[in-house]
């Protein structure tokens, strides 16, 4: 199973200068300390968050995770040929 990058959508947020607040409204969840709890990951982001989060930080779904080791070895590979 993949997993989320918090770390990576911590960065993007503060790069895009959206407040916690600001992400909590657009999640539809109750107040900032809430969306804090998903990025730091003591809640973990539900699949209908995905979405949302993909598009406020413009980015695709897939960038949210974390590069599968085997699939990153074989771009290097290919990128090698």
């Amino acid at each position: 199973m993949k997993k989320l990058n918090l770390n990576l959508i911590y960065k993007k947020r503060k790069a895009k200068q959206i407040t916690l607040q600001e992400m909590a409204e657009t999640m539809g969840l109750k107040n900032a300390s809430t969306y804090m709890k998903y990025e730091k990951g003591e809640y973990s982001f539900r699949a209908e968050h995905l979405p949302i989060l993909a598009k406020t930080l413009n980015c695709e779904i897939q960038d949210l995770f974390f590069e599968d080791r085997l699939a990153k070895l074989a771009n290097t590979k290919r990128k090698e040929l």
